[in-house]
């Protein structure tokens, strides 16, 4: 049996049950066992992304993090602020108040869509120490409303407001890509059909009793193009991995992280690579964050953009298109391997 919620959880136990363990090899020591940086990750001005130092600094983030931290994004603080308060409060609400939104609907099959946890697919299967609010924002006329929590009042409002700021730095920081490629500047702007989906993915991490022996959100790669984060400045979390090693990803006020996903990865040919990451829990204190998922529609063919292959340098995916690929990320993230790694030719 899971538990209805981790939060739940969280409240009434004094070890993790056995179904969050994590297997010895995949133990840490959270925060304070991450390896010292062998340079900081950039923060970017994405006010300047046309001045040749800005764009470098991006170039070596992408090469050697695959992530960066952004500053001067057009979010205003004060947004960014009413959204995380927002997410909070639904977070805070009776779970009866939670399940109207939830992704388990009696008669029908699992949704991601909604209120509760990922998909358990097997009776093996390592749960993570999280709950989450999984809610689709793009295309704009296939919202599930039906999902989306009526309280607090404002969570709409400001998740629309909030998710046509990310849509247009999604846009931005594509199109500096492309330039960074030396491909036109549209090409992974035109990728995206009316279709091209968007997710908020709203992630609650209950503190644990135990957080060495369990894991906020497994190690993973995102699938999309692009994640746009924003983190709770109090409480740390998030590591990313380099090189074997793991490093703290550090919060900073009114900034925003910004990774790239698996589909970039193909479709700049690997030269720009998915950062794998994962999140640890403490013993003391909640942690809320906000993933925004950008990605292409799902007939849309993913291979290499074609100005990146040539003689000297082939194709390293398999192409196929994205509907196909979402099934076997789905299919592998439960399991916690990659399916990109399974494409690369």
């Amino acid at each position: 049996m899971v538990p209805n919620t981790v939060q739940e959880l969280a409240a009434a136990v004094e070890e993790p049950p056995s179904r969050y363990v994590r297997p010895q090899q995949e133990r840490h020591a959270g925060l304070r066992a991450a390896d010292e940086m062998p340079e900081p990750i950039p923060l970017i001005d994405l006010s300047r992304l046309t001045d040749a130092d800005e764009a470098d600094k991006l170039r070596a983030a992408l090469q050697h993090w695959g992530l960066f931290l952004a500053t001067n994004h057009g979010i205003e603080d004060s947004l960014m602020d009413t959204m995380m308060s927002a997410s909070r409060e639904f977070f805070r609400q009776p779970i009866e108040e939670k399940r109207k939104c939830s992704n388990l609907v009696e008669g029908k099959p699992f949704e991601i869509e909604g209120y509760g946890n990922d998909k358990v697919a097997t009776q093996d299967q390592i749960l993570d120490w999280q709950d989450r609010l999984h809610l689709r924002v793009e295309p704009e006329d296939e919202r599930n409303f039906a999902k989306w929590p009526s309280r607090p009042e404002s969570f709409r409002e400001v998740l629309h407001e909030y998710a046509s700021r990310t849509k247009g730095i999604r846009n931005l920081i594509l199109r500096s890509i492309a330039n960074l490629l030396e491909l036109d500047e549209a090409y992974f702007v035109n990728q995206l059909s009316n279709k091209a989906t968007g997710f908020a993915r709203f992630n609650y991490y209950p503190p644990c009793p135990r957080p060495d022996l369990v894991l906020g959100l497994k190690s993973h790669s995102d699938g999309g193009l692009l994640t746009i984060l924003l983190v709770d400045e109090d409480v740390g979390g998030l590591q990313v991995q380099r090189d074997g090693k793991w490093y703290n990803v550090p919060t900073k006020p009114y900034t925003l992280v910004i990774n790239l996903g698996d589909c970039m990865e193909i479709m700049n040919n690997g030269i720009f690579r998915s950062p794998v990451h994962r999140v640890v829990t403490n013993t003391e204190k909640e942690r809320l964050s906000l993933a925004t998922f950008y990605s292409v529609d799902g007939e849309t063919v993913l291979e290499p953009a074609p100005g990146l292959v040539d003689d000297k340098r082939p194709s390293r995916y398999r192409k196929l298109k994205t509907k196909d690929f979402v099934v076997g990320l789905i299919e592998h993230f439960l399991q916690g391997t990659r399916f990109i790694e399974t494409l690369k030719i």
